[in-house]
Parts: C-alpha cells; sequence; structure tokens
C-alpha cells in the first residue's frame, strides 16, 4: 500500500484521517516497523509529514520479530542502531520497556535464547542517530575502557535557531552540573572540559544547519555549547528557547568511526540526515 501525502501533519494523525483501517491495526504497523517514509522505516506517531512525500506500508510481512528502526550493522560482538528521537536509551524508574535496550535485547533473544546485550555508550533521549550495543561483556569493556582512544570520529547534524555571524568554529568550556542534573558552563574552569566543534552547512533566515563534530563526550554538552553561542537548538525545551513549539529535538548523531579490534581496522557508522532537518532549513 502507497501513499503521497497531501497535507503537512503529523503521521498517526493522517494515518488516521486517510486510512478505512482500525486505529489498533495501524498503531501495529507503526510499532513492528511496517511503515516507510521515503523508503525510510519510521515508528514515530508523532513524525512530520510533508507534501509529497510517500507513505509505504508492508501490509503482507510480519515484523514482529524485526526492529522498529535501522540497524546500520550488525555481527556477532556488536549492533549499531540508527535510534529515533523520544526513545530513551536505557531504563528509568518510570520507563521499563520502551527502551532502546529493550527492544534491542527482545530482537536479539528472538534470534537466541541465550542472547545478551551490554550499552557501550548512549544518546539522550531526544536525541536520534547512531548507537552502539555489545552482545557480550568482553566487548562492552574493550570498547568502554578504551573509547576516546579507538573513537575519531563523532559528527552530529543539528538546526538551531537564527544564523551564525561565525560560519565555522570551536567551543571550548568547562563544565558542571546542578543537583537537579542540569549542565551548565563553569565560570571560573572547574569541571569538566568540552570541546564543541562546528560548521555551518546550509541557512536561511530564521534556522541554521550545522555539522558538529565533538573531541569530548560530556553530559548534554552539544546543547549546552550552542544555547552559551546563543542559537539554541531547534526543539530544546531544556537549554533552549522555553517558547519552543518544534516535535523533537534537532540533534541527530550521524556519524561514528572507530578502530575495531575484532575485524583489526576502522569502521565507519554513517546515517541519513533526517527529512524534518532538510525541510525546515531550505
Amino acid at each position: 500500500m502507497k501513499i503521497t501525502v497531501q497535507k503537512e501533519m503529523p503521521l498517526l494523525e493522517y494515518l488516521y484521517a486517510n486510512l478505512d483501517m482500525p486505529k489498533k491495526r495501524i498503531k501495529q504497523y507503526l510499532r513492528h516497523g511496517s511503515i516507510f517514509i521515503n523508503n525510510n522505516k519510521v515508528t514515530q506517531y508523532n513524525y512530520q509529514l510533508y507534501p509529497g512525500m510517500t507513505i509505504q506500508i508492508d501490509t503482507k510481512t510480519k515484523t514482529k520479530t524485526n526492529l522498529p528502526f535501522e540497524i546500520v550493522f550488525e555481527d556477532d560482538n556488536i549492533i549499531v542502531v540508527n535510534k529515533p528521537s523520544g526513545l530513551l536509551t536505557i531504563a528509568t524508574l518510570k520507563e521499563k520497556e520502551k527502551t532502546l535496550y529493550h527492544m534491542v535485547r527482545e530482537y536479539l533473544l528472538t534470534k537466541d535464547k541465550t542472547a545478551h546485550i551490554f550499552i557501550v555508550h548512549r544518546l539522550d533521549k531526544d536525541t536520534s542517530g547512531i548507537v552502539i550495543l555489545a552482545k557480550n561483556e568482553k566487548i562492552k569493556n574493550m570498547l568502554q575502557s578504551n573509547w576516546n582512544e579507538i573513537v575519531q570520529v563523532r559528527e552530529y547534524i543539528a538546526v538551531v535557531h537564527g544564523t551564525l555571524p561565525t560560519k565555522e568554529g570551536r567551543v571550548e568550556q568547562y563544565l558542571q552540573e546542578t543537583a537537579t542534573n542540569l549542565t551548565y558552563v563553569s565560570k571560573n574552569n572547574s569541571g569538566k572540559k568540552a570541546i564543541t566543534n562546528y560548521k555551518v552547512l546550509k541557512e536561511n533566515n530564521n534556522y541554521s544547519l550545522l555539522q558538529i563534530n565533538i573531541e569530548t563526550g560530556r553530559k548534554n554538552q552539544i546543547r549546552v555549547a550552542l544555547n552559551s553561542l546563543k542559537h539554541p537548538i531547534v526543539g530544546d525545551k531544556k537549554y533552549g528557547l522555553k517558547n519552543d513549539s518544534a516535535k523533537r529535538l534537532f540533534l541527530h548523531a550521524n556519524r561514528l568511526k572507530l578502530y575495531y579490534a575484532p575485524l583489526k581496522k576502522d569502521l565507519l557508522f554513517e546515517v541519513s540526515t533526517p527529512h524534518e532537518f532538510k525541510n525546515l532549513v531550505k
């Protein structure tokens, strides 16, 4: 089943309005990864549609054992996935099952009842993009203990408010946390050093599309760095504009390059920039 989008609207709302199908079944197709927007698998209910996009629904293949997001790479030791925005990496006190960890674990268990999974690194709930998980503790420890040495590229794409006067720059800061887990820039150079490099790829009167490379992996460092430049990330309710009406955080981990010891070579993982980023900066 293929549909051409005629009106700007969130995905689930559009499907409800345009499909002669029970709402429960539509949600099942989304949850099981059977819906594709412009050939990309989408599971987010609030994914923003724009006129001209194509929606394809796989109504024949049962995909319950598949992940509802892209697998970038998988072998006997690791699995690399493209995490959607709005999904927790690991469980919290309030949420145990709607997490990246739980979904990947369930997926692996359908193939191997003895499968294990370990988090190597995380992304914020609202940040999308590349996440690596290990299938055994040895690989997890090997990657984590040498993370800063083996990782050569940590690249993100972001859309920020406004146009930056300097189109390429480097932000060096020292970051600390409040008792409520809010990261802030230290005024006396105490705390953890954070280095964020940015380059403007495209801009219009209201927004700028940035390529970002980080040399350190501090909590919320990109969000804090861009906000300190007075150009917060679109959709950042925590560090950005309080009246921001964007449906998601416009921050996406699109490239990760590291030395992978089991294959004795460098691996580059790369995922495409979400359509909504490009649409905002036309």
